[in-house]
């Protein structure tokens, strides 16, 4: 993971902080200043963003420097780790850290995708693996000796299964085909229809087409689909056990391609739906581990992802573990 220089040569007016950490997702974003030590000295909750970009971090940057007592003048701090959604690719990265350079906001940057704060904030060390089920899905690794492997996760067409937005049309279609026919009767039918107030799961239907259901409503049926699981229902399990499985054949690659099958390397499983920790879900993908990789460790956060990506900036300027336990402590703590 290549750390950017942003400002060559600059010379900072005085102490200013280590860290502006950014973790950017669909639905909001987070960011933090921190200081050397580990201290979080402010934070900012904003918009999320779809096309993240220098102009739509702004304001938010802007706010944290204000609340952390900053006099407006750049550098905000020394080094920005910035993970993004929909940043996936490497032209990508280099393309916002260029954007930030020119805001001067910082001497150095690094630019990686939402999954690698993910990583961090769940692991004990900075290597590991990482797999979101969220909205949708991604898993990426690092070694020890700091190669990586990643997915380009950008939809059905690369490979990709689960997340809240397929799983939301899975719902849908397995619904449908029972109310009308064509598939085997479940639970979901009249779930569905009844999570949206409809008489039927034909009337949700028109409901999408006609734009007063949204694909982001969608997402949200996860919750039936793990109700249903729990009941019994066969086609819900049958959805949840592929989700479980899917999020396994991705750990399983990563772990493949970095050699770390045989470690005692971290797995850690985050984003909206396995932060449900539902039980078929959770002990599917722990069950497929153990069997693969028996000494592999699970692991869930208990920290936010803007944490993950403040450790990335500390452990890119070598702050010492006190300042990266210091840190942990603030955000378990509530923020406080």
């Amino acid at each position: 993971m290549d750390v950017k220089d942003t400002a060559p040569g600059a010379t900072p007016p005085g102490p200013i902080p280590a860290v502006l950490a950014i973790d950017g997702g669909n639905s909001k974003t987070d960011i933090a200043l921190v200081a050397d030590d580990g201290r979080v000295l402010a934070t900012v909750r904003g918009p999320g963003s779809g096309a993240p970009s220098a102009s739509t971090l702004a304001p938010m940057v802007e706010e944290v420097a204000r609340r952390a007592g900053l006099d407006g003048s750049a550098p905000v701090a020394r080094h920005i780790s910035a993970c993004l959604a929909n940043v996936d690719l490497p032209e990508e990265e280099e393309r916002l850290s260029a954007e930030l350079g020119e805001r001067s906001w910082s001497h150095t940057s690094q630019v990686l995708n939402d999954t690698f704060a993910l990583l961090r904030s769940g692991t004990r060390r900075p290597w590991g693996v990482a797999v979101v089920c969220g909205a949708g899905v991604n898993c990426a690794g690092v070694s020890p000796d700091g190669r990586i492997a990643r997915f380009l996760a950008l939809g059905h067409h690369t490979g990709d299964w689960g997340g809240g937005h397929w799983l939301g049309n899975e719902i849908m279609y397995s619904a449908m085909r029972a109310e009308d026919g064509r598939g085997p009767q479940t639970a979901l039918r009249q779930r569905v229809a009844e999570y949206f107030g409809k008489p039927t799961v034909h009337d949700v239907a028109v409901a999408v087409h006609l734009g007063s259901v949204s694909p982001g409503d969608l997402v949200q049926l996860t919750r039936v689909l793990l109700e249903a699981a729990d009941a019994g229902d066969p086609v819900a399990v049958a959805l949840v056990e592929r989700q479980a499985e899917e999020v396994f054949l991705m750990a399983r690659s990563v772990l493949e391609r970095l050699d770390l099958a045989g470690t005692d390397v971290e797995v850690v499983l985050g984003g909206g739906i396995l932060a449900t920790r539902h039980p078929l879900l959770t002990q599917g993908v722990e069950a497929r581990l153990k069997e693969y990789a028996p000494s592999a460790q699970p692991r869930y956060t208990d920290v936010p992802p803007v944490a993950g990506a403040a450790l990335l900036g500390l452990d890119s300027l070598g702050a010492p573990q006190q300042a990266l336990d210091r840190l942990r402590e603030w955000y378990r703590n509530g923020g406080n």
